[in-house]
């Protein structure tokens, strides 16, 4: 029996398991939708929907780093005890190796690790460990030099947070350390940006704006605050450039001032931090306690 893709939609929002998983399951059983289910069900595959609907906000972010190419990725779960799971870590640890030769986070769940893809090996590691878990992201850092650091690390290569440097210039003992400094130098104070052209416009104009009328208030004349705003604009670009930034192993010194100390260029940035931007559910007491007696 031919298996088209509505088929494969139907029982992968009904179990909640990956594509190349549900498109096995109605090959196995000749389109039965009933078998495949539970076919998914005896691998362990389709446990993973009932916890889909959960919040994954912990986890770890783990890196790998190849000549000029680094990658970091996050891979969440429910609680920071799983996050400490050997288990977690070693998903962790492939997950990331596989990143090196994967162009974005779709093209990295449909990679294969020892004969399964990368989606399958989350969806067995949530029916096993009883926790929801989420491939949330990955970012490349592309230079001629790539230095890595990791902050509050859970093991080698993975932490709570990752960071990748492009350097460009200097030997390969210059771009390990001054690379892994200004990498901490970022987990730190996590920039904006580079610089200030790549600064989003938007950014910029909205704190324009607010310094505007900060300025306004003291009720000077408009060619006043013209120069003020030039001044707190210069601050403010000090403050939130990566470059412009006092370097903080020697505040004396700018970032970029350090770099053209040590005789290189940097060209980019990305930082990771587990759970940023994700919105955690928040109970009361009362609540949780009515939840155990329901």
């Amino acid at each position: 029996m031919a298996i088209t893709a509505s088929m494969v939609k139907e029982l992968r929002d009904a179990t909640g398991a990956g594509m190349m998983d549900a498109k096995k399951a109605l090959t196995e059983n000749d389109g039965n939708m009933e078998a495949a289910v539970d076919w998914l069900r005896t691998k362990g595959l389709a446990k993973a929907a009932k916890k889909s609907g959960r919040t994954a906000a912990e986890g770890l972010v783990g890196m790998a780093v190849d000549g000029g190419r680094g990658v970091l990725i996050e891979l969440n779960s429910e609680t920071d005890f799983v996050a400490k799971n050997a288990e977690f870590q070693g998903l962790v640890s492939a997950i990331s190796t596989a990143a090196l030769g994967a162009s974005d986070v779709d093209a990295l769940k449909a990679a294969d690790v020892g004969g399964k893809t990368i989606e399958t090996h989350i969806a067995e590691a949530i029916a096993k460990i009883g926790e929801n878990m989420t491939l949330r992201r990955m970012a490349v850092l592309e230079g001629e030099g790539v230095a890595a650091y990791v902050h509050n690390a859970a093991a080698e290569g993975m932490g709570k947070i990752g960071v990748l440097v492009a350097i460009k210039g200097g030997d390969a003992a210059t771009v390990a350390s001054f690379g892994k400094q200004v990498a901490m130098h970022v987990a730190a104070t996590n920039p904006a940006s580079l610089g200030e052209d790549d600064l989003d416009p938007a950014l910029v104009e909205r704190e324009k704006s607010v310094l505007t009328e900060q300025a306004r208030e003291s009720g000077k004349p408009d060619s006043v605050i013209e120069k003020m705003i030039v001044g707190r604009m210069k601050k403010y670009f000090e403050e939130v450039t990566l470059l412009g930034q006092k370097f903080v192993i020697n505040p004396d010194q700018t970032v970029a001032e350090a770099a053209a100390e040590a005789g290189v260029e940097i060209t980019g940035f990305v930082r990771l931090a587990v759970g940023e931007g994700i919105e955690k559910p928040t109970e009361d007491f009362a609540a949780e306690v009515a939840k155990l007696n329901g």
